[in-house]
């Protein structure tokens, strides 16, 4: 009789990488559509033409099913390195509010599970927050080597901060959603000025 596998033990799996992709943007497209507590297996497998009985024997569980596709479709964001730290904080708004809307749409939907699940939150933050965290340190270590940047200015620490609270607070303050104008005036008043740039 042979001994099951262990819960370590990586799963063997017979879908194709192209399939796998197709089902893991299926399943955060739904979350974005629908929010974490509706989605359902059912649903998955309606959606990509799977039955049930593969997604849990592949997958064991939603939580896992749902984490498994955000680490899949995490990807680092684009290199930024114009050699003014100023451009490069433009560049990186300009990236995040051209991808606000479907950001902010899979946030929204999986906000109330994340405090709840932290496999879900640690395979968001994967996704979402620590591939950029990593490319602002580059560039604010690159803008301290050119003397650019202070080394100890207090401000550095809290960059990610404020241009997030600026995303994130617009819609909640006045009811209009995040565009170039708004972030470049934003910009201009309050996180160059604070970091002692123009």
């Amino acid at each position: 009789m042979s001994t099951p596998a262990s819960p370590s033990t990586p799963r063997r799996t017979r879908l194709t990488p192209e399939r796998e992709r197709e089902l893991f943007t299926a399943v955060v497209d739904l979350v974005r559509e629908h929010g974490y507590e509706a989605l359902t297996m059912d649903a998955v497998a309606a959606r990509t033409k799977a039955s049930k009985a593969t997604l849990y024997r592949q997958w064991e569980s939603k939580p896992k099913l749902v984490a498994t596709a955000l680490r899949h479709l995490g990807g680092a964001p684009p290199e930024v390195d114009t050699g003014s730290l100023a451009e490069d904080l433009r560049r990186m708004v300009h990236d995040l509010i051209t991808h606000a809307t479907e950001d902010t749409a899979l946030l929204n939907g999986l906000a109330h599970a994340v405090t709840k699940d932290a496999e879900l939150w640690q395979a968001l933050h994967d996704l979402h927050i620590r591939p950029g965290l990593e490319l602002l340190d580059t560039v604010v270590g690159r803008a301290v080597e050119r003397g650019e940047l202070a080394a100890d200015n207090p401000a550095k620490d809290y960059i990610v901060h404020l241009i997030l609270g600026a995303l994130g607070t617009r819609k909640l303050v006045e009811n209009k959603d995040i565009d170039a104008e708004y972030m470049e005036g934003y910009l201009r008043a309050v996180v160059f000025p604070a970091l002692g740039i123009a």
